[in-house]
């Protein structure tokens, strides 16, 4: 994952907050103990290090809540609720491991302390952050060049993430009928001509350039002076939108872009140590698995008539098609008229199907396919071939995200919710291309880490 903006603002919340929950359980201490026996029970029976662990327990249930995303944190009360029932989640796992291993306790009534002083930081600290994020008069000031399609996508993202540091000052165009038009809120400010005025009078941090250069006439040469002036960053609309969304737009893609960024000579070592990563996963999720698809075989087998794997055609990398296995989650005649897309309360669905696709138990087959080399852990996930046919013609470079194999779970997965139509299929498919692009073990790992969130919420499951 390339770094930004919001990755750097994140480990900072992740940095004050640890600190803050840190202080706040070490004044529990003083608080309850008093001195000396504060300075006792922290030197002499590993307090410090106690104070961490829960302090990791605290940053680890913030994460699983949503915490850490700029985008959800919007809702003051909701941001509130969140932390209550974040701090509340890591006092019931540490009062658990305390009573599992008593030595991790700091002394008898210290933690009732420290969760309301807890709770009082963090609240406090969010709401003034909140508030200094989400304040129209602070944030990077953003002027977009350009004022067509693109440019007001551009805009429109950045005025629905007001915690994301941006504030749109407005559009430059080379047309001087739009100039004072309001496109959707910020308007037209100049021309394209006055552009390195516009940029000095407004004091402008970044320049967003969403204009193609046969469209009108291209600001190169002002571009050009600002650029190396040093004063004002410029960045190109598709990567500017790709960096703030997480995802590809279809129509910013150019051509270009699938050329200069196809993973098709990426380079060998970086090729293997992420098959080696996926495939070691896979196989100790497949041992650790074993118990449950034992126990979910059974079951299947009580449940209803028919096998107990399901096998199903999907398209793999490069287009090749390959046998995918789940677990049987439907009854055997589920598809005698053709193949449709799963529905809300698909009433195809068995009863121990339903649970099991709730938890997502259904895919534990799939570790073969991964450790076959079909497919690998993380990456767009594999469609059937009626459908791909039907998609690619519908959606414009559809079939690019055939050039890796497909994941068990994926960018698109974590970020968009289950999908049963062409338009979230596109939705979906300008994820997989923003992880085609930027796939690493970094942001591989990344993904794993929300899978295993949403699988804990048992979100999207259908």
């Amino acid at each position: 994952m390339k770094p930004s903006r919001l990755n750097a603002r994140t480990v900072l919340l992740i940095i004050v907050e640890a600190a803050l929950l840190f202080v706040g359980m070490i004044s529990a201490v003083y608080l309850r103990l008093g001195w000396p026996d504060g300075d006792i029970e922290l030197i002499e029976h590993y307090g410090f290090y106690k104070a961490a662990l829960a302090t990791s327990f605290c940053l680890a249930a913030f994460y699983l809540f949503d915490l850490y995303d700029f985008v959800v944190m919007h809702d003051r009360r909701e941001l509130v609720l969140r932390l209550m029932q974040a701090l509340g989640l890591a006092w019931v796992a540490l009062a658990f491991a305390s009573y599992v291993l008593p030595q991790l306790m700091i002394g008898r009534g210290v933690w009732l302390i420290a969760l309301p002083l807890a709770l009082s930081l963090t609240v406090t600290w969010r709401v003034a952050i909140h508030w200094f994020l989400g304040h129209p008069e602070i944030g990077e000031r953003i002027l977009i060049v350009g004022s067509g399609g693109a440019a007001i996508e551009i805009a429109r993202e950045v005025l629905g993430r007001r915690d994301a540091g941006y504030r749109v000052l407005g559009f430059v165009d080379s047309n001087p009928e739009l100039l004072g038009k309001s496109l959707i809120n910020p308007r037209v400010v100049g021309l394209t001509s006055d552009l390195e005025e516009i940029v000095k009078r407004e004091g402008v941090d970044r320049i967003v350039v969403s204009m193609g250069e046969r469209r009108g006439h291209f600001p190169s040469e002002q571009l050009l002076r600002l650029s190396l002036s040093g004063n004002v960053s410029i960045e190109e609309g598709a990567s500017f939108y790709e960096r703030l969304t997480g995802r590809v737009h279809l129509d910013m893609l150019r051509p270009s872009w699938l050329i200069f960024s196809s993973r098709g000579r990426q380079a060998r070592m970086n090729a293997f140590a992420r098959s080696f990563f996926h495939r070691t996963v896979a196989l100790v999720g497949a041992l650790l698995s074993l118990p449950i698809a034992l126990l979910t075989a059974i079951l299947i087998k009580l449940d209803s008539r028919g096998p107990i794997l399901y096998k199903q055609e999907r398209v793999g990398r490069n287009g090749r098609p390959f046998t995918l296995m789940k677990f049987r989650s439907m009854r055997t005649d589920a598809e005698k008229n053709g193949p449709v897309w799963a529905q809300d309360s698909d009433d195809r669905v068995t009863r121990v199907g339903r649970v099991i696709r709730k938890i997502r138990v259904d895919e534990i087959p799939q570790f073969w396919n991964i450790l076959k080399g079909e497919m690998s852990f993380v990456g767009p996930r594999p469609e059937r071939p009626h459908f791909v046919s039907q998609l690619a013609e519908e959606i414009p470079y559809y079939e690019q995200r055939h050039l890796i194999a497909p994941g068990l779970t994926g960018w698109a997965q974590i970020k968009y919710p289950y999908g049963s139509s062409i338009e979230d299929a596109r939705q979906k498919l300008q994820y997989d291309l923003y992880y085609i692009k930027n796939q690493s073990l970094i942001l591989d790992a990344a993904i794993l880490f929300e899978t295993v969130k949403t699988i804990i919420f048992g979100r999207g499951a259908r």
